[in-house]
């Protein structure tokens, strides 16, 4: 309840208990550090109780901020920085509006457990959207900026998939295209010389799968990680196929991945389209397929945002940097 002191306002608001406040304040406090130096409102935490006092306006989006954020913390979510920026900016997005979504309703599901115990679930409202199509279209494309959880939910997937025994093996391909550098001039075979570009997708299996389980499926070839020019030819049926770094193929590339799907197969695409490493004359096969394929029953494009990264919220700000340059250049051009 909000009550007027000569032009302050203040809320009061009580958690479950003290693991609860614990998991919202932070280690050493530092997820209230955070909000505190974002607003000009006053926060006062003693134990399990927040107190929150100053302009009227501001007050009453930190109640809804830290409604949101107890929701959270009692669904079990781990409570960080990101979280916080995520819920900060939806709640101002949405400040006045009744349509207030649920987040710890929306969030809540785990979608897997790693076998460290780490609960994975979504973090975002796209990032859910993205699930859900991955469970409904048997080929999705996920487009977004770095830190949003592409390929990393798209692998969580896969093992779900692997584990349901929908799919047989799991495919992970990508493009050797670097910025500047030849693959002829490395030293090494070709598996030394690709290595460094599929590495990102080794270190997603073996967090999801733990390093030991991963291994032995890709010995046993249940898992295959390759560059995508090891894709041409093939027929690839029953499996579930992830390519990534998407923007970085070409048109002809990225026909003869879609052309390799077979039967029981599904395959998810993720790409930056704001990332791509081509010669400036090459068309990206990602840029393109958006519209070629727009509108294709059992197709599924989902996009993915900055408000979407669930890395520091710096990242965030560092994409929104890049994207006002780029607006600017483009205006002036």
């Amino acid at each position: 309840m909000i009550k007027p002191l000569a032009d302050i306002y203040e809320v009061k608001l009580t958690t479950g208990n003290n693991g609860e406040a614990a998991n919202i304040f932070g280690h050493q406090d530092e997820n209230l550090k955070f909000i505190e130096s974002h607003t000009p409102a006053r926060i006062i935490a003693r134990g399990n109780e927040i107190t929150l006092s100053g302009d009227r306006r501001e007050v009453q989006v930190l109640e809804k901020l830290f409604r949101q954020l107890i929701k959270l913390a009692r669904a079990g979510t781990t409570i960080n920085t990101a979280t916080i920026n995520y819920t900060w900016n939806l709640v101002r997005r949405q400040d006045g509006s009744q349509d207030q979504p649920d987040l710890a309703q929306a969030l809540g599901e785990v979608i897997y457990v790693t076998p460290r115990g780490k609960q994975i679930r979504p973090k975002t409202l796209g990032q859910l959207r993205y699930i859900q199509a991955m469970r409904r279209y048997d080929i999705v494309f996920g487009i977004g900026p770095a830190g949003t959880g592409k390929t990393y939910l798209a692998v969580v997937m896969a093992v779900n998939a692997l584990r349901a025994r929908s799919v047989e093996r799991i495919i992970l391909a990508r493009p050797a295209v670097e910025a500047g550098e030849k693959l002829g001039f490395l030293p090494g075979d070709l598996q030394e010389k690709v290595n460094p570009y599929l590495r990102p997708l080794y270190d997603g299996l073996y967090d999801v799968l733990g390093l030991e389980t991963a291994q032995k499926y890709m010995e046993k070839n249940i898992i295959e990680v390759a560059p995508l020019a090891y894709m041409r030819g093939r027929t690839l049926d029953d499996a579930f196929i992830i390519l990534d770094e998407a923007q970085n193929t070409t048109s002809e590339q990225m026909k003869m991945f879609l052309t390799r799907i077979g039967f029981g197969s599904r395959a998810v695409i993720t790409g930056d389209i704001t990332q791509v490493d081509l010669p400036r004359e090459t068309t990206s096969g990602l840029v393109e397929v958006q519209r070629i394929l727009k509108g294709i029953e059992g197709i599924a494009i989902e996009y993915l945002t900055e408000a979407d990264v669930v890395r520091h919220p710096l990242v965030q700000e560092i994409i929104k940097a890049y994207e006002r340059s780029d607006q600017m250049c483009h205006g002036s051009g």
